[in-house]
């Protein structure tokens, strides 16, 4: 069946991308995940926060590592775009996710997580931001973002990186105590590129 419009963001386009490093500000980066990453992946999924809000845990190295380079290969696949967030001093202080891309509309959303000692500090917001700005520039028109409505600082998170509440989604996702209802964010490609963030 033709399609009657183009796709928005070209089949192979970002699989073509060599995947950027990006800076947050004070030496903080989104960059690609390695393999050294594992130890401190499966340390995140540890706390948690972490397991409420994602539903996951990682059991071993082995493990983490498997999640790691599917991420990788994920890129190259057009599936999902990974980062790890880091700090100065080079340790993982979180995770950002394009996920579930639609090229044909050029939507996809956006998924985070903090390690506890990152929480606070402006982490997540200027991630959210800074993947935004690439994603707008990478031919993305849409972001959109989904978050418990009992998890109030993802609420923050999204609000302070310019993503405007548009409803909720009842029952939408399972959580371990249940199904939960779900705000959906979403912000636009408007041409500005990054928001200025204040912490």
């Amino acid at each position: 069946m033709a399609e009657l419009a183009p796709y928005t963001i070209t089949p192979g386009t970002l699989a073509r991308l060599a995947q950027p490093t990006l800076p947050l500000g004070g030496g903080e980066v989104l960059r690609p995940w390695n393999g050294t990453d594992a130890p401190a992946l499966q340390d995140a999924y540890a706390d948690p926060g972490i397991q409420r809000w994602h539903v996951r845990r990682i059991d071993s190295p082995d493990e983490a590592l498997g999640m790691i380079v599917n991420w990788q290969h994920a890129w190259a696949q057009e599936r999902r775009l990974e980062w790890a967030v880091a700090g100065a001093d080079g340790s993982l202080l979180g995770r950002l996710a394009l996920k579930d891309l639609e090229l044909f509309d050029g939507v996809a959303e956006i998924a985070y997580w903090t390690v506890p000692a990152a929480r606070g500090r402006g982490v997540a917001p200027r991630a959210v931001t800074a993947a935004s700005a690439w994603a707008f520039d990478a031919g993305f028109r849409r972001l959109e973002l989904e978050h418990s409505t009992l998890n109030q600082a993802s609420c923050r998170v999204a609000v302070k990186a310019g993503f405007a509440l548009e409803g909720t989604r009842r029952g939408a996702a399972r959580h371990a105590d249940g199904h939960h209802d779900m705000h959906v964010h979403a912000r636009l490609d408007d041409g500005a590129g990054a928001l200025p963030f204040e912490a």
